[in-house]
């Protein structure tokens, strides 16, 4: 596995964590989740 595979199953991960009810103090899982979404989108691009 690639690691913007393992980058893109983070970010899937933590977006659905982010869905479920539960609390979270100080980050939120959503936007670290499209953080990781958008790292493994521009991992070609960050690498070359």
């Amino acid at each position: 596995m690639s690691i913007q595979g393992l980058f893109y199953i983070i970010a899937v991960i933590l977006l659905v964590l982010a869905a479920l009810p539960i609390g979270t103090r100080g980050i939120s899982l959503a936007l670290l989740g499209a953080a990781f979404a958008l790292l493994a989108y521009s991992w070609d691009t960050i690498t070359a």
